[in-house]
């Protein structure tokens, strides 16, 4: 292994850690959505919209934080964010209400809003084109894994010691990986792509944000980012409360199946995504977004399947929203090194913050929030169906299941818009190498 081969796996293992952390620390507030929602007295909508006070923020401070990235030292960058969002997570363990953990949650989103454009900037100056989607995958590895160590973990430290100390406890590794952050040498941006880069200055921002939006490929991918991650914040926000009023488990069981479901499987997924696509985008200019459109496609009626099972079929409801799961998070191995391989080395922090605009404000933003509306629509008419003018969790259950179903309806959308990008990437990668 050369020495440039040992930085960059060096780079790639704390980017990830990062990265696992980034998504643990969000995803705790899905997890511990139950017990959280008891102690407060909150609606579906009004725990929904905790999640949505963290996507927004995160999105449109992504925006100055992502054309900073193409400007300053990236590293420095996410070593500050990554400490921040991690004391943050800390306080929102110490709130006394409703109002207190909003206020925590929205520091988080303002905290973790570097990490993707950076993380994903240096990972396209660190590895070839042609390894670029598995560099991607093992840094996205980060979201299925945050995922599953939040379920479980949070699971059974909520189950014994109560859901503040699941966020007390999360605050302390990312401050040690805020450090080692700082140890990754600063690598020289677009030198792979064009060995001859002078050292101009990059495009003014105006400039820049226009030039990623004139490519009609970023334009299709942000709208399957909408479309996604509306879905990945949706399941990941009710999942769990869904398992506890539908399928009446308890906490740690119904954690520990949203864990596996959720989490575990998505790191097959991204993993083989990955390999796959590296291995069709040398062949084909679209290979990589036709593979992610394909797996979008299979998931959808698995997902639909899950939501459709019976009171009681949890091992059933488990294996296909797996299955659903799995293929879902090859999206991220896929689409993510698209972007990289239209877009010009020195405008890739402000490519990724525009589209992580996108896809929260738009996407994660309505997820949480619209499926806990949808949920409360549902459980009010259930109730007024019964005759009834006092709700109870019995119609709470019928509500969130019946609100799920819009799940499966937006992957499959997701495909056809995926599709569509892979009609316009080959012209736009043509463009980047002239």
């Amino acid at each position: 292994m050369t020495k440039n081969q040992s930085r960059a796996g060096y780079a790639l293992f704390v980017l990830f850690v990062i990265n696992l952390l980034n998504f643990f620390d969000r995803q705790l507030l899905g997890s511990l959505g139950e017990p959280i929602r008891r102690e407060f007295h909150l609606s579906d909508t009004a725990l929904g919209l905790l999640g949505t006070v963290t996507v927004l923020t995160y999105a449109l401070v992504g925006l100055p934080l992502g054309w900073l990235a193409d400007r300053w030292h990236r590293t420095r960058l996410i070593a500050i964010s990554t400490a921040a969002w991690s004391l943050l997570t800390g306080a929102s363990g110490l709130a006394q209400s409703y109002v207190q953990l909003s206020i925590a949650r929205l520091g988080v989103g303002l905290s973790e809003a570097s990490c993707a454009p950076a993380g994903q900037s240096l990972i396209g100056d660190l590895y070839p084109k042609e390894q670029r989607a598995r560099a991607m995958a093992v840094f996205m590895l980060g979201l299925p894994a945050g995922i599953f160590l939040a379920y479980y973990c949070a699971g059974t430290i909520g189950a014994t010691f109560g859901w503040r100390a699941a966020f007390l406890l999360a605050c302390i590794p990312g401050l040690l990986f805020a450090w080692l952050v700082l140890r990754i040498a600063e690598p020289v941006r677009g030198a792979i792509e064009f060995k001859n880069l002078s050292g101009g200055a990059p495009a003014s921002v105006k400039s820049s944000f226009a030039a990623v939006l004139r490519l009609p490929t970023m334009r299709w991918i942000i709208l399957s980012g909408v479309l996604h991650n509306f879905n990945m914040y949706a399941i990941n926000s009710f999942q769990t409360p869904f398992l506890q009023r539908f399928h009446e488990m308890g906490l740690r069981q119904a954690s520990n199946v949203s864990a596996i479901s959720l989490g575990a499987v998505g790191a097959i997924g991204l993993l083989v995504g990955g390999w796959l696509a590296d291995r069709i985008g040398a062949k084909r200019h679209d290979g990589r977004l036709l593979l992610s459109a394909c797996s979008m496609a299979i998931a959808a009626p698995c997902i639909f399947l899950a939501v459709n099972q019976p009171k009681g079929a949890t091992g059933a409801f488990m294996i296909l929203m797996a299955a659903g799961t799995m293929t879902m998070f090859v999206y991220y191995a896929t689409v993510y090194s698209a972007i990289q391989d239209v877009i010009e080395p020195r405008l890739r922090g402000t490519a990724v913050a525009i589209y992580f605009c996108a896809m929260y404000v738009l996407g994660a933003g309505f997820g949480s929030l619209g499926l806990g509306m949808l949920s409360d629509h549902f459980a009010r008419r259930a109730m007024r169906d019964a005759g009834m003018s006092t709700m109870t969790e019995a119609f709470k259950a019928v509500g969130l299941h019946n609100a799920m179903y819009i799940i499966p309806v937006l992957a499959a959308l997701a495909a056809l818009v995926l599709f569509a990008a892979s009609r316009t990437v080959e012209a736009d990668i043509r463009k980047l190498q002239r």
